[in-house]
């Protein structure tokens, strides 16, 4: 392997772009940018802006990046790793077999637990472990084999909100940490023990979001789905309905010393 390894790199949201900055300090130049499209991008142009190397011909949007055209710019290409950071999109079983050792994943989970969407979400209200965990990707959704993770503790105040916000550094951490051992290649991959984690669609949130108020449930229980709840979107927040109306709720903490 070169001392410089060959890196395409996709990604969106704020960690994305750490993760872009932390390579290009130590001259890990993309050859080309995979970036989502309006209708999904938050960081695309500001990704776009550290790469003035690349022409437009090498940044992709959408997925640009599965199509004929794409495909044959990745292969022409021919890089080692394409690494992907909160990158909205599932790359098909053709773009995945054009890097040499493979396609890198940065994922706001300790996985094998919550695989998929809304993992803050999930590893409160589950009750499940949760960090960083950097994976190779395969066919299925955040299944590959594991080259690096970082546990962290989740708070009896944490919000779905602030985990996923505290769980930002740890990725950053995560990568930084595990970059030279793939620039050196001493990685190690650690398959997934799938029959010991989770995995949620995006849609499943739905399905703890309605508080019927005529049913009994303890008060642990109701405040564990209020802080799962508890997103930066009021539409991911629970609610209970009256005369067809929809009432949602967030939770809020302050912690307070014993006297």
């Amino acid at each position: 392997m070169p001392d410089l390894p060959r890196i395409v790199f996709g990604g969106d949201r704020d960690i994305s772009v750490s993760v872009l900055r932390f390579l290009l300090k130590g001259n890990f130049r993309p050859l080309a940018l995979l970036v989502a499209d309006e209708k999904k991008a938050t960081h695309a142009g500001e990704l776009a802006k550290l790469c003035p190397h690349l022409d437009n011909s090498r940044v992709l949007s959408g997925t640009e990046f599965r199509r004929e055209a794409g495909i044959k710019l990745l292969k022409d290409l021919a890089p080692d790793y394409i690494i992907c950071v909160h990158f909205p999109y599932v790359s098909p079983p053709k773009v995945l077999s054009i890097p040499k050792y493979g396609v890198l994943n940065l994922h706001p989970a300790y996985l094998p637990w919550n695989r998929g969407w809304h993992t803050p979400s999930w590893a409160i209200w589950d009750e499940t472990p949760y960090g960083a965990t950097l994976h190779f990707m395969n066919e299925e959704v955040d299944e590959g084999d594991i080259v690096y993770q970082k546990r962290m503790r989740v708070r009896p105040d944490d919000t779905a909100d602030s985990l996923y916000r505290r769980v930002l550094k740890l990725e950053y951490e995560a990568f930084k940490e595990a970059w030279p051992s793939i620039v050196s290649g001493t990685y190690t991959r650690k398959p997934q023990l799938l029959n010991e984690g989770t995995f949620h669609r995006k849609e499943d949130i739905k399905s703890i979001q309605r508080l019927d108020q005529g049913s009994e449930m303890k008060a642990a229980d109701v405040i564990r789905r209020l802080r799962a709840l508890t997103t930066n979107n009021i539409d991911e927040a629970a609610y209970f309905e009256v005369k067809g109306k929809k009432y949602r709720m967030q939770i809020k903490f302050t912690g307070e010393e014993k006297p």
